[in-house]
């Protein structure tokens, strides 16, 4: 009969594959304990998921105790997020581990409110996060998190970024009346966003939200060859124009050497508020079609959603208003497969690695 032992229990989590990273569990093992047909097992995972950690915990506990040999398990998860490496010769940003620009090409796809909602997701998973505003001609985020006021400068160089809903956020549109129009050239939009980022008082973030504005022109590319940048997350719809956008957004990231975590496929299907009907008035599996052609993650589907908007525009994006809902269960799976896919990336091992740790052990 086979006995227990570190081999065999690095085996059997090494035929358990993390969904979030697409990598087996024994690749995310800080240490295995082995006591005659006792076996303790502590995983370590690269990206924050306070929500799923339980399960995670449970599901492997119940794999190591379907082995004869091992009578019982006990199985501690938690999380440490590291800096990963940016593109070309850039430094990463002071105050922040990673910096994840989501994109579409294209505008009008909901972009934004991913953005916003998906920097909420990584907070309810665990994670300290930062919202930069990066759309200067228009910015959104203001609105979309509810934030009103001027930044405050203690020393006349920097700004302290303004807080909504545990977020740390910095936008153009804090700066200026919301009906002001920017009516200015791609230098000085390109400056007046890498001032934002290198001016704002970052407090120690594991991720900085990037919302890029629409197109792949000078100002997008300018910034992303100046921005330091772990990861992309690509936005689209369904349906074939906002797709043709979106593919040159990622082969742009592609050209700067900037790693693309995955697609989100936004507005998937539409709900009927009244009947309950569901049906795909963009078209059908659009998203997941490009994410297969380029050899990228699909990260999820997101339905369009009167309540999404209506929780955008009221300053309460819908993972803040609704966190029990299906809807923000979405958002975090996204964020959890995002964060899981940056995680396998190459780390900065120049920056010092902070940590947070959430116990699961049933």
């Amino acid at each position: 009969m086979t006995q227990a032992s570190e081999a065999l229990v690095r085996h059997i989590l090494g035929e358990l594959v993390d969904s979030h990273t697409g990598a087996p569990f024994a690749d995310a093992v800080r240490a295995v304990g082995v006591d005659g047909d006792r076996v303790s097992v502590d995983i370590q995972l690269g990206y924050p998921a306070k929500g799923v950690t339980d399960a995670l915990a449970t599901d492997i506990k119940r794999a190591l105790e379907a082995d004869p040999a091992i009578a019982t398990a006990s199985v501690s998860v938690g999380t440490r997020i590291h800096s990963h490496k940016v593109q070309g010769t850039l430094a990463p940003q002071p105050g922040v581990k990673n910096v994840i620009v989501v994109a579409s090409g294209k505008g009008g796809v909901g972009k934004s409110t991913v953005s916003a909602n998906l920097a909420l997701a990584l907070a309810a998973e665990g994670a300290k996060v930062g919202v930069l505003d990066a759309d200067i001609y228009g910015p959104s985020q203001p609105r979309m998190l509810g934030i009103s006021g001027k930044p405050q400068s203690p020393d006349g160089k920097t700004i302290i970024p303004l807080e909504a809903h545990g977020l740390q956020a910095m936008s153009i549109g804090f700066l200026i009346e919301e009906e002001t129009p920017m009516i200015w050239r791609g230098p000085m939009v390109t400056q007046a966003m890498m001032q934002l980022l290198n001016d704002s008082r970052w407090e120690q973030l594991d991720y900085l939200i990037v919302d890029l504005p629409p197109g792949t022109g000078d100002i997008q590319l300018t910034l992303s060859q100046k921005v330091p940048v772990s990861g992309a997350v690509i936005v689209t719809t369904p349906q074939d124009i906002a797709l043709l956008d979106a593919r040159k957004a990622l082969k742009m990231f592609e050209k700067v050497e900037v790693p693309v975590l995955g697609v989100v496929e936004n507005m998937a299907t539409h709900v009927c508020s009244n009947c309950g009907h569901e049906e795909h008035i963009f078209g059908e599996g659009g998203g997941a079609r490009m994410a297969e052609q380029y050899n990228v993650a699909y990260l999820g589907s997101l339905p369009l959603d009167i309540r999404i908007r209506e929780q955008a525009d009221g300053g309460t994006p819908t993972v803040a208003a609704m966190p029990d809902s299906d809807l923000a269960a979405r958002y975090r799976e996204i964020a959890r497969n995002a964060a899981g896919r940056l995680s396998r990336m190459p780390r900065n091992k120049s920056l010092g690695l902070g940590k947070i740790m959430v116990e699961g052990a049933p």
